[in-house]
């Protein structure tokens, strides 16, 4: 399927369309709500034509003026989640989805035509060099989702027009397995944040540390909940593929690459590939203790290969989180609230969640965003909205008005409102 996509000439024209619009007419309160409702309506309305997009993207079965460039990892999601947050603060918006997935892409651009007219949203499509040259325009804010590597040439590009940028980026997030840990249940959400759509998930965890004494058996609870999850005909169809050759490639390359080191590759399906028809399948992996200037270990995996690092002390684990750079996600597993704190108060992450994986991007409430290299600036909730906003401060001053006062010669009064104001 042959999707048409936009030229970087014609991008300045349909900004400047959104620039004038909003300085003419900047929404209210009741037009914001109003188109709100109605996404969430056409969003509703169309949602099995949204699975089907994505499906077809993925194949899998049955599943001021701000700018957006979305990833394809949840294409949909995180295009309409800061969209919805920019539309609610009141700007107009210009979204530039993934070119890996184009159908969904194309979904988008038609569901929000049917809501906004193109001078308040407009979706702009095409690869690489439409990217470029989208970041490149002067936004009031510009919103990244997507990889550390692009989000530096996100932020450069952004950086010659002073736009301040939000970046939602991935990086290396650790789940830390305490020694006083229950092993099952840690095994079981940790598949489920780690599998879920096959690892292409940003705060997935992307390696877990885990004490020597307890490595092999959490292996064994992995395996089983790895069989109970996908060992059937129906639990295999609904495990996502990966997105595209490049991708497919790149995972088998850091299998490749710790399996020529020697290390301990452990596939937790062996024989289940052999079920299935489809394309770019890549089954739950594991990694036994790889090097530490592993491929495997030096970026971010994005896919279903798991690799378990062995520590000796908690003291150990924290440090090898510290030594690198700031995850966008934490996890920590433990029944101890003292090893709990241990690791809170040591480590600087984007998020945390606590015996459990995923769910803090899910609670609305809780602000959602990197630090470092993992990224800057938060949304979700409230934090949405003060992000695609500007605090304006207004003071009207009454009379009398101690400046009055302050003129030369400063003498009596003049000394006090000086003292005064310098307190």
């Amino acid at each position: 399927m042959t999707i048409a996509t936009d030229n970087p000439a014609g991008l300045h024209a349909t900004f400047d369309g959104l620039r004038t619009t909003w300085r003419d007419n900047r929404p209210s309160v009741e037009q914001r709500r109003a188109d709100l409702s109605r996404l969430r309506d056409r969003l509703r309305d169309r949602m099995e034509e949204m699975c089907e997009a994505i499906e077809e993207d993925f194949g899998h079965r049955a599943l001021g003026v701000v700018g957006i460039i979305s990833p394809w990892n949840y294409p949909v999601n995180l295009a309409l989640a800061p969209l919805v947050a920019a539309i609610a603060a009141g700007n107009h918006v210009y979204l530039k989805p993934s070119e890996h997935t184009p159908r969904t892409a194309e979904f988008l651009r038609s569901l929000l035509a049917e809501v906004f007219p193109e001078t308040r949203v407009a979706v702009a499509l095409g690869a690489a060099e439409l990217s470029a040259a989208f970041s490149a325009l002067p936004f009031d804010h510009l919103f990244f989702t997507g990889s550390t590597a692009v989000g530096r040439k996100v932020m450069a590009a952004a950086a010659q027009n002073l736009t301040p940028v939000t970046l939602e980026l991935g990086g290396k997030s650790p789940a830390i397995v305490g020694e006083a840990a229950d092993l099952a249940k840690a095994a079981a959400r940790i598949a489920t944040g780690k599998f879920f759509n096959a690892g292409q998930t940003c705060i997935a965890p992307d390696y877990v540390l885990i004490h020597e004494s307890r490595r092999d058996a959490f292996v064994e609870q992995l395996k089983r909940e790895a069989v109970a999850r996908y060992r059937s005909k129906r639990g295999l169809d609904d495990y996502t593929s990966i997105i595209n050759d490049a991708q497919y490639e790149r995972l088998k390359r850091l299998i490749a690459d710790v399996e020529a080191r020697g290390h301990p590759v452990v596939s937790l399906l062996e024989g289940a590939a052999d079920a299935i028809a489809r394309e770019r399948v890549l089954l739950p992996t594991l990694v036994l203790d790889p090097d530490h200037d592993s491929a495997v270990m030096g970026e971010e995996i994005f896919g279903p290969i798991l690799p378990i690092v062995s520590y000796a002390s908690i003291d150990e684990a924290i440090a090898y989180v510290r030594d690198r750079d700031r995850p966008l996600a934490l996890y920590c597993f433990s029944r101890d609230n003292v090893e709990i704190e241990a690791v809170l108060s040591r480590i600087v992450a984007g998020g945390v969640c606590v015996n459990d994986t995923l769910y803090q991007f899910g609670c609305n409430d809780l602000p959602f965003g990197g630090v470092g290299a993992s990224g800057m600036g938060h949304y979700h909730g409230r934090d949405g909205f003060l992000t695609f906003s500007k605090a304006m401060p207004v003071l009207r001053k009454l009379d009398p008005a101690p400046s009055d006062l302050v003129k030369p010669p400063y003498r009596g009064i003049a000394d006090w409102v000086i003292r005064f104001l310098s307190r």
